[in-house]
């Protein structure tokens, strides 16, 4: 039998942590959550169905021995929103959160790291990008096994959005654009980036350092691309390994996690 894989997620309470969270439930992995103090209530459903521990990605000392007994960890926070008159830079939100994950995993004894990264395009700022392609590099000096996730920027099926990005979604997921650099930029669904992202940190044999959307479709089913995932938020049903899993989920839970303001990083 299998041995069930342990995957610790930061970003606990956000919509890229919990919908990846939610996906790894679905492939039967066992889910540990760092949760930011004060968000623990953003946790809704999954504070049931995972185990989870505050911890602030900006202080390494509050991610001592996080990582201890994980096979995996997903790294998930940052943001693309700079505010530098509040000290919260690119490299600071991206980079830096990084770095003390990448340490934390090297302290507690785990060697492979998933960095959601971001794909370059004309509509994401150059120094997002950049703190990206610095935290891409840490991890690997620090020796651990990365897998990097160049994603592109991710949506709820159902939600309103502009006319140029439903376009720009449709044709790059379709053929031979979706072969293309327009495959890799355009939007995607948070489902389908999240199961994506799923399989390919459950899987041993996936040996490659960077993904890009592509790779991320190719990790979904004909029926699970095509169609949208119902949101049931009834958390009394039991949980069933086998299902969606993102019947956990609020629909409105934020994009990710900026550092407080109360120490120095």
């Amino acid at each position: 039998m299998a041995k069930t894989k342990r995957v610790l997620v930061t970003g606990g309470g956000t919509f890229l942590g919990d919908n990846i969270a939610a996906a790894l439930l679905a492939e039967g992995a066992e889910v540990t959550l760092l949760v930011r103090p004060g968000a623990e209530d953003r946790l809704g459903p999954l504070a049931q169905r995972t185990r989870w521990w505050t911890a602030d990605v900006w202080n390494p000392g509050s991610l001592k021995g996080r990582a201890r007994n994980q096979d995996t960890v997903i790294h998930t926070v940052g943001s693309m929103i700079a505010d530098p008159a509040k000290g919260l830079s690119h490299d600071t939100l991206n980079f830096v959160s990084a770095r003390n994950v990448a340490n934390m995993c090297v302290s507690g004894g785990v060697t492979r790291m998933v960095l959601i990264s971001a794909v370059s395009a004309p509509w994401v700022s150059r120094q997002y990008i950049r703190s990206k392609r610095e935290a891409e590099r840490y991890i690997s000096r620090v020796g651990l096994r990365p897998t990097i996730i160049r994603a592109p920027v991710a949506y709820m099926r159902g939600k309103r959005r502009g006319v140029f990005y439903r376009f720009l979604s449709l044709v790059g997921a379709t053929p031979p654009f979706s072969w293309t650099w327009l495959g890799r930029v355009a939007p995607m669904p948070i489902d389908v980036l999240a199961r994506g992202v799923a399989r390919i940190a459950l899987d041993d044999e996936a040996t490659k350092r960077i993904y890009y959307a592509r790779d991320l479709r190719k990790r979904n089913r004909p029926d699970e691309l095509n169609r949208p995932l119902p949101v049931n938020l009834d958390d009394t049903q039991p949980f069933r390994p086998q299902a969606s899993g993102f019947h956990l989920l609020d629909e409105d839970v934020p994009f990710g996690w900026t550092p407080p303001m109360n120490h120095d990083r």
